[in-house]
């Protein structure tokens, strides 16, 4: 959904062009550095960069559009937000892994992946939330 509503049938094609995308890019990168045996390290990262990627996309988008002079399109947000990055962090990643570190008799590691990957996360957000408190952005060309 948009802050406006449900969202039409042209930003539904952007998202899930950006999905696909994202999606293949996280299964190329675990491909590349896969995953060891115990604690899941690229899905991890993966799931943190993403996380903070996600929590500093509104203000590269609002700095980049600022500084052009125009205004943020809605297909831009739709292709990067929920479609790249929403297909790049996946809960479903998250949780597969937990469940066969469960299903290896590995209880602790299962609870420090979890624990580990929300604490991460969140911290990720908190510094992309900072470096936005921080960052000016300037007014678009034309608006006050």
């Amino acid at each position: 959904m948009t802050p406006a509503g449900p969202a039409g049938p042209s930003l539904l094609g952007w998202v899930a062009l950006g999905g696909a995308a994202g999606g293949l890019l996280r299964w190329l990168l675990g491909e590349l550095v896969p995953d060891g045996p115990g604690f899941a390290l690229t899905t991890w990262c993966l799931n943190v960069l993403g996380s903070f990627a996600l929590a500093l996309l509104p203000l590269t988008l609002l700095t980049a559009t600022a500084r052009r002079g125009r205004r943020l399109r809605p297909q831009l947000t739709a292709l990067l937000g929920p479609g790249l990055l929403g297909g790049f962090t996946t809960l479903s990643a998250y949780s597969l892994t937990t469940r066969d570190l469960l299903a290896q008799g590995r209880p602790l590691l299962a609870a420090a992946y979890s624990l580990g990957t929300l604490v991460a996360a969140l911290a990720g957000v908190a510094i992309a939330r900072r470096w936005e408190s921080r960052a000016h952005v300037p007014a678009p060309a034309g608006r006050a």
